[in-house]
């Protein structure tokens, strides 16, 4: 959305297809390499008018970006108003500042196609408490089916009951159009993006990796928490109740089928494994304690700990006498040692190691579930590589297997599980 081009090619997309109705827009990016986001502008912005009472500066470069875009398009639209009600409204909150480029994107493309520009703060809607508020924003979403002129919506924001502006986390606009997709009951929710979907491991990783042509809400769900990111994880689950399927499309690349994300894994042929995901940067507390199984409440208390210093764990491997607890690196030296002393006052374990930099890879498939072998395949692969596995861990649905490993074997060890799966 960064140039006229790029805005043409999406006319050219929607306009293909008389059913595509609801069009939910992110904000520009770059448009080069070096150039900077119109949301990272809007935060300059922000800090600008804290510090110095205006933010004339960092404004004048996002209008005119905006007056250039509108120029290479064609348009009659002036964009100077809404550049004014940004600056007198921006030190509101950074909420409010970086909602404005799609807000601005919005406008533009709406003029672009001839459609009707709806805010996004007037129907998605957030609680008191900053909660979503699904039942009265799919009410008013809902109210959109009746305009028949096409419907052009800002994504990655709504309002408060105060009625202040708040967003959703970074790429919130994928969960905006999965909230119009379920509001009006679409048919599908095509997701277009700069690439052509999901591949079936980190393309900076394996070269040319295979393509996912087809995986399902919970296998998409694992893959993306452990790092693939062309979809916001969080978009699935406004559609997952209705099972509407997702389509991840390119945008430059619109005669590509992508990635269908479908509820149900029955609805195609399945590979034993879908895809490989992995991250870096974990610590694992390892606690063990003779007879900890009989001990009640002993999980629980360990637990606490980590609720009272506001963490949440990443898994749980257990033993009968052992018992692991994976975090991300968050942890500073203070807070590792506050944590680990609290433990031990609480459970007195034999023993407590923290090990840091661990990597975990996640083997997901819904066919690993009725295949012999595969954990066998997995550690065979990792035994080849000179890889040592330091934690294993498998959901109970048996979709996947998550393998920790010291940081410095994680490339090595995708290398070895992908092109045992999928040998050229």
């Amino acid at each position: 959305m960064a140039t006229a081009a790029s805005i043409r090619q999406v006319q050219d997309i929607i306009q293909s297809d008389p059913s595509r109705k609801f069009v939910v827009v992110s904000a520009p990016g770059k448009r080069f390499k070096g150039d900077a986001k119109i949301t990272d502008l809007l935060y300059a912005a922000f800090n600008e008018k804290k510090s110095l009472g205006t933010a004339k500066n960092a404004l004048s470069e996002i209008k005119s970006r905006f007056d250039a875009l509108i120029k290479d398009l064609g348009l009659d639209l002036d964009i100077s108003p809404y550049i004014e009600d940004i600056e007198t409204n921006l030190a509101l909150s950074p909420d409010f500042a970086a909602s404005r480029g799609e807000y601005l994107a919005g406008i533009v493309v709406a003029e672009v196609l001839g459609f009707k520009f709806v805010d996004a703060g007037e129907i998605i809607k957030f609680k008191h408490d900053g909660g979503f508020d699904a039942e009265s924003t799919n009410d008013l979403v809902a109210e959109l089916k009746s305009i028949t002129t096409g419907v052009v919506i800002p994504g990655f924001y709504g309002r408060l009951p105060d009625k202040s502006i708040k967003t959703f986390s970074r790429g919130g606009s994928d969960i905006t159009g999965a909230i119009i997709a379920r509001g009006i009951d679409a048919e599908i929710y095509e997701n277009w993006t700069d690439v052509n979907g999901f591949m079936v491991t980190d393309p900076t990783v394996i070269e040319n990796p295979k393509q996912i042509t087809a995986l399902t809400y919970e296998e998409l769900r694992e893959l993306s928490y452990m790092g693939a990111s062309v979809l916001h994880p969080d978009s699935i689950f406004p559609l997952k109740g209705k099972g509407i399927s997702i389509n991840i499309r390119n945008t430059f690349a619109p005669e590509h089928p992508g990635t269908l994300i479908l509820k149900d894994a029955s609805d195609f042929d399945r590979p034993i494994i879908t895809g490989i995901a992995g991250k870096t940067g974990n610590t694992t507390i390892t606690l063990k304690k003779s007879m900890m199984n009989t001990e009640l409440g002993f999980g629980r208390r360990v637990l606490s700990v980590l609720e009272r210093n506001g963490l949440s764990f990443e898994h749980i491997p257990t033993g009968i006498d052992t018992m692991s607890v994976v975090l991300d690196n968050s942890l500073n030296e203070q807070l590792e040692k506050k944590i680990v002393d609290e433990i031990r006052g609480k459970v007195n374990p034999d023993t407590i190691e923290v090990i840091h930099n661990l990597a975990l890879i996640a083997i997901v498939g819904h066919g690993m579930a009725n295949t012999m072998g595969i954990a066998a395949k997995i550690f065979t692969a990792l035994f080849h590589a000179g890889v040592n596995i330091r934690m294993i861990d498998q959901g109970s649905s048996e979709m996947n297997i998550i393998v920790g490993v010291e940081e410095h074997d994680y490339k090595k060890s995708i290398t070895a599980i992908y092109h045992t799966f999928f040998k050229e």
